[in-house]
């Protein structure tokens, strides 16, 4: 199958012909091209019969010399024996893939629902939000690249307790406009965006909206504040394919059907004149209560009822990402799943960790019910959308991260957006004054380390996806973008992109609109889109 003539031996080393079925490949490790021709012609081989040469890496210092070799009789050379798996000649699928590079089905479309940011309509969007958002449209953006069938959704929390608090918050704003007395509900809202919900209902209506029930000021204020915190969304490039609702459900569902079912699976009990769920049957410490003495619900009841409607739609996975504050729900909710005969291990529940806004080296602080807190509109407009979705998919996010304000603006290389962008945009920059419309035939010019240092990390990209998709860590994308923009800079820095040979302009050229799509994949992945100039 494969067949061995040794050229030269010495201190220097061994120069090898190799033949096999498909190809004939020199092995050089050390000699001038000039002896390697002298050599092949003496055992009856024709320079311009090997199909490759590969250089070992200790004699990498030939390279040059076989570079006049390769050119002369349209040889590719490959640097050392890593290079050997990213051949030049790799660009072209690349090249004819464009967006779809990287794109593959092991997901086999598995159906995954992933429910994220889910916040309460009660207030604007905030930080935590904010990450979890970039994490979960990250993944499902991931997951879909990779062949399953994702479901993207939000949960709207449209009935209960903070429903009716944001309602009384309404009043009493409306009637401090209107120059009457009034006094803010004891868990009322005190953010900027009811005064401003208040003040819209005086410009049109004045005061003669105060006989007004409660529960149009519930409605307004809900479709109000559902209205802002899906604008925010969709400029932070989030959309979702369901919009689930709480009070839609609960005309789904009877929620005491729900208990009937927990009752006669043996996992409810009466207590002090309440209705008690037995998780510490199944995986929680202790007990909770699902219908009170007064006979109402706990807030504890509807989620049950939402995540059996999610069993319910089929789906083979659900992801739940939560705040880190719900770390005691996920056996509550786990019990519950088991409890109603389903599988426990189709739900997985993530907690994100904290997030740290700080600038000039001091923590801003948040306080959502004060008015204070820092929104996610906010830093949008202070960093820029690209700044926000990447920083907060460059941490894993079981880990607490600090979202650097300065750094996060800086125009500099310690900045790692500007870095990603700058080397984005450089590429379109160079590749924009150039008339580059033709093909590649032969890859014969690329013959260094630095370039097969690109290629080997644009090759890498299709395995770090499916990585990515398959461990549901959007971070190792970021991470990949980030080395792979530090090669092309380090390739930009040791090489001329545009020679005076026309062929090695044309593979160079080849070369970084490979790294362009690449970057652009990966980009979009978690959500961010470059710049084309700077």
């Amino acid at each position: 199958m494969f067949k061995f003539c040794s050229l030269f031996s010495g201190s220097t080393g061994n120069s090898l012909f190799v033949e096999t079925e498909n190809s004939k490949i020199l092995v050089d490790a050390g000699e001038s091209a000039k002896k390697i021709v002298s050599a092949l012609s003496l055992i009856g081989i024709e320079v311009t019969d090997i199909d490759a040469i590969l250089v070992t890496h200790e004699h990498i210092d030939h390279v040059k010399s076989l570079g006049t070799l390769s050119k002369k009789y349209n040889i590719p050379v490959y640097a050392n024996e890593n290079t050997w798996n990213a051949m030049p000649e790799q660009q072209a699928k690349v090249l004819e893939e464009k967006e779809n590079y990287g794109r593959s089905n092991i997901g086999n479309g598995k159906k995954i629902n992933i429910e994220f940011v889910s916040a309460n309509p009660t207030g604007i969007l905030h930080l935590g939000n904010a990450r979890g958002g970039a994490y979960g449209d990250s993944l499902a953006r991931i997951m879909r690249f990779c062949g399953f069938d994702v479901t993207t959704e939000y949960y709207i929390n449209d009935l209960g307790s903070q429903i009716t608090n944001l309602g009384l918050s309404i009043i009493a704003r409306y009637k401090e406009i209107c120059g009457l007395p009034f006094e803010m509900p004891e868990n009322g809202y005190y953010g900027k965006e009811i005064i401003a919900i208040a003040q819209k209902l005086y410009d049109e209506h004045k005061d003669t909206y105060l006989d007004k029930e409660l529960d149009y000021f519930k409605k307004l204020g809900t479709e109000e504040m559902v209205g802002h915190i899906f604008d925010d969304l969709k400029e932070y490039r989030i959309e979702f394919d369901v919009k689930s609702s709480e009070k839609a459900l609960s005309e789904k569902y009877n929620l005491m059907d729900v208990v009937d079912i927990l009752r006669k699976n043996g996992y409810t009990y009466e207590a002090d004149g309440a209705t008690w769920f037995k998780c510490s049957a199944l995986f929680d410490e202790k007990d909770h209560v699902l219908i009170k003495e007064d006979g109402n619900a706990t807030y504890f009841l509807p989620d049950i009822a939402y995540h059996m409607d999610k069993y319910n739609r089929g789906f083979d996975k659900m992801i739940d990402i939560f705040g880190a504050d719900h770390h005691g729900y996920v056996a509550r909710l786990k019990s519950s799943v088991k409890a109603l005969g389903n599988d426990p291990e189709k739900l997985e529940i993530k907690l994100l960790q904290l997030v740290r806004l700080v600038e000039n080296g001091e923590v801003v602080k948040m306080s959502k019910r004060t008015g204070k807190s820092v929104t996610l509109k906010e830093l949008i407009d202070e960093v820029g959308v690209n700044a926000a979705r990447y920083y907060f998919s460059k941490y894993s996010l079981d880990t607490q991260m600090d979202f650097d304000l300065g750094l996060a603006k800086s125009k500099s290389n310690e900045n790692p957006v500007f870095y990603v962008s700058y080397a984005y945009a450089r590429i379109c920059s160079i590749l924009n004054s150039q008339q580059f419309d033709k093909k590649c035939e032969k890859y014969i010019a690329i013959n260094d380390d630095t370039s097969y240092n690109v290629l080997e990390k644009v090759y890498e990209f299709p395995e770090v996806v499916k990585t990515a998709a398959t461990k549901e860590l959007p971070h190792l994308i970021t991470n990949y973008v980030y080395e792979l923009a530090g090669l092309f800079h380090m390739y930009y820095a040791k090489k001329r992109v545009l020679t005076e040979d026309e062929e090695e302009t044309l593979e160079n050229l080849n070369l970084i609109k490979c790294v362009k799509q690449t970057l652009f994949n990966a980009l979009n992945l978690i959500g961010v889109i470059p710049p084309e100039q700077m």
